[in-house]
């Protein structure tokens, strides 16, 4: 079993948001499916982000491992978290 299968994942994003299609970029030309959330069109999204992150700013990658939550911020630190738990 792949260390990646231990995470859940969940992407923040905007559709306003250059840095979030950066990264979803990134996932689409690798591949990689990680559930989308959207912080402008879910209120839902955008009070989990607030409250479990801390601020409102996306792209955020929402990384789980059993109970514990982190909450990643910058667009090129959530690509190369990803390319290295899946490998790429």
């Amino acid at each position: 079993m792949s260390e990646a299968n231990l995470e859940s994942y969940q992407l923040f994003k905007t559709d306003l948001c250059g840095f979030c299609y950066r990264v979803r970029g990134f996932m689409e030309q690798h591949g990689i499916d990680i559930p989308l959330r959207d912080t402008n069109q879910d209120p839902e999204a955008f009070r989990e982000l607030l409250q479990g992150g801390g601020r409102t700013t996306v792209p955020c990658l929402r990384i789980q491992r059993g109970e514990e939550v982190e909450w990643m911020f910058e667009s090129m630190d959530i690509i190369r978290y990803i390319a290295g738990k899946f490998g790429v």
